[in-house]
């Protein structure tokens, strides 16, 4: 069964995190050859005050 965890910033749309679930299923489906069934997806949003880019949070950019 695989498992893909995604991890992003938080504040996008809940289409747009839907849109990358099927995606990503479809993708590791075709890849793998595993059924839809088996595939896990787990979206993770950081919060931007707990995301540093250049050892500066993006919440302060």
């Amino acid at each position: 069964m695989p498992i893909i965890n995604v991890q992003m910033m938080e504040g996008r749309p809940k289409e747009k995190i839907a849109e990358v679930i099927h995606n990503i299923t479809n993708t590791v489906s075709e890849t793998l050859g595993s059924p839809k069934e088996s595939i896990r997806v787990i979206v993770t949003e950081i919060p931007k005050t707990h995301w540093g880019i250049a050892g500066v949070p993006v919440s302060e950019k």
